[in-house]
């Protein structure tokens, strides 16, 4: 049981685990010579860049009985994320993933998960569901839908979100209940199987993010404005398209707005997107315009594909504001 007092600003449920990058560019991994050890996985990353923010943050996760899962717990908490979440599980290790660089965009990933990963063991009965219930915003993505236990922990952490029997067959939507939609092709038997569970899911959320590709799984559409206006039609508040060099559409039934993209040299774009997701997180806690919600993302998107990591590449506050308002005043004087 979780105090009511102490309620977390964001909980994310999803990914951890150890990104392996190599220090050298433009090679393939049969040539490279050295790599470094980060805390990797969409939703530890989120969890990172949002607590860089200043929010109270807490992952839901798992790892391996082993020195990588002792490395995941420790580096989530020095890099203030709560790990009270984060089980360990003797069955499978602690994932690996590899990746190769190739700027501007090219960055092959290469996921040891098999037969399974930790985070994926994460049943319904280990949830601390006041936690989740009582958190101001709580972030989950379309990989842990991909196997039970964890689907199963998934629908149970978003009805208690809202669900109540007093509903009946229908669900209370809290605000700020967000699905990234992360599609990886690698975790699902088809694609058809993935847009089964993420239609299911979208019956639960009030936030919806993803780029064109990931939102033809979810909704069988890739144009911006007709995949936001599907999701809205599942129930959705705010649906947010990626459209990379295109920016970002953000869209609500009453309005849209489209923001461009922030230009930088791209070292490696892998953390781009968890970056966006913690500035997004910031922004939708603190009320914010959605076009300074999105602006502000962006930018923090930017600067982690300007850097090598992920998780330790999370932006300040203050860089995040001085790129967010840079492109701004660089805007008005086009």
């Amino acid at each position: 049981m979780t105090d009511t007092n102490q309620a977390f600003d964001v909980v994310a449920i999803g990914r951890c685990g150890v990104d392996v990058y190599p220090l050298q560019v433009g090679v393939g991994l049969e040539h490279v010579e050295s790599f470094g050890k980060f805390l990797g996985g969409s939703a530890a990353n989120v969890s990172v860049a949002a607590a860089r923010l200043g929010n109270r943050a807490a992952l839901i996760s798992g790892v391996g009985d082993d020195p990588f899962g002792r490395f995941v717990r420790n580096e989530l908490a020095r890099l203030g994320v709560d790990n009270r979440f984060v089980t360990t599980h003797g069955e499978y290790p602690t994932p690996v993933t590899f990746c190769e660089i190739f700027p501007p965009d090219d960055f092959p990933l290469y996921f040891y998960r098999k037969p399974s990963a930790p985070d994926l063991q994460v049943r319904a009965d280990e949830l601390d569901l006041d936690a989740i219930g009582n958190a101001r915003l709580y972030w989950s993505t379309v990989t842990g839908l991909s196997e039970e236990p964890s689907r199963g922990a998934h629908f149970a952490a978003w009805e208690a979100r809202g669900a109540s029997a007093a509903t009946g067959n229908d669900t209370a939507r809290k605000p700020l209940t967000v699905l990234d939609l992360d599609y990886r092709p690698m975790f699902w038997a088809t694609p058809a199987a993935a847009t089964e569970q993420v239609q299911r899911a979208l019956q639960y959320v009030t936030v919806a993010v993803g780029n064109r590709e990931e939102c033809e799984i979810a909704v069988g559409e890739t144009n911006p404005h007709k995949a936001a206006d599907a999701l809205l039609d599942l129930g959705v508040e705010l649906a947010i398209v990626k459209q990379g060099p295109r920016g970002v559409l953000g869209k609500t039934r009453h309005s849209a707005v489209t923001v461009p993209p922030n230009q930088v040299d791209v070292v490696n774009g892998l953390g781009a997107g968890d970056a966006f997701g913690g500035s997004l997180i910031h922004g939708l806690l603190h009320g914010w315009p959605l076009e300074k919600t999105l602006r502000y993302a962006n930018a923090a998107g930017a600067i982690v594909a300007s850097r090598l990591e992920c998780s330790t590449a999370m932006p300040t506050a203050t860089e995040v504001a001085d790129l967010a308002e840079q492109t701004a005043v660089e805007a008005v004087n086009v």
